[in-house]
């Protein structure tokens, strides 16, 4: 059973393309999906798509992050953050919702947003992150 739902590709309001590298801050509105490389930090209030072929290198805020290439940050998540069977990250995940497929692989601290106040919450850099030998 799949959890969410489908997106087309005629919903996506922007796309990086494999060979695409970025090093800054990125923000957008819609739904991005990126298979090129990105260094920095990336907001929205609404959907990033990491495609098999993208490596990020930033720090994520986003109202959903669907993710099935590589991530190296924290991730932030206002509504879901799903790491498919190809995906990778490396980083700490506030969200209320996580899905992470079988053969997907996290290597961080995962914490729930449901119900935190802000003054609650501590951040964990990802490099404070658990460490897992690369297969």
């Amino acid at each position: 059973m799949k959890l969410g739902r489908k997106i087309r590709s005629d919903e996506f309001k922007g796309f990086l393309d494999e060979g695409t590298a970025l090093t800054g801050e990125l923000s957008f509105s819609g739904t991005l999906r990126v298979d090129g490389n990105v260094h920095g930090s990336i907001k929205t209030s609404d959907v990033l798509i990491v495609g098999e072929g993208a490596s990020i290198h930033a720090d994520i805020t986003a109202g959903e992050v669907h993710i099935h290439g590589s991530v190296s940050g924290n991730i932030e998540g206002s509504r879901r953050v799903n790491i498919f069977a190809t995906g990778r990250v490396r980083g700490d995940i506030r969200t209320p919702q996580l899905v992470v497929e079988e053969g997907g692989r996290f290597d961080g601290k995962s914490r729930s947003t449901m119900g935190d106040s802000e003054e609650s919450s501590t951040p964990h850099p990802a490099s404070e992150a658990s460490t897992a030998q690369n297969e």
